[in-house]
């Protein structure tokens, strides 16, 4: 898994009814992209992630 700065992190909800949350990936602390990221999600936290297989990277190029 590697993003960049400004990609979108998507952790999916893992039980039914639970939201995906999605944030900004504000800095990659890993080499070339890869893990972990410093994200800024849509309710103003911030925090440190390693993504698991419930995650996706939606890069800022196949955005709509």
């Amino acid at each position: 898994m590697r993003a960049t700065e400004g990609d979108q992190l998507v952790q999916h909800g893992r039980v039914v009814g639970q939201q995906d949350k999605v944030g900004e990936i504000v800095e990659v602390m890993g080499r070339q992209g890869n893990p972990p990221y410093r994200v800024r999600f849509e309710d103003g936290h911030e925090g440190v992630c390693s993504p698991g297989p419930d995650t996706e990277i939606r890069h800022r190029a196949t955005q709509r």
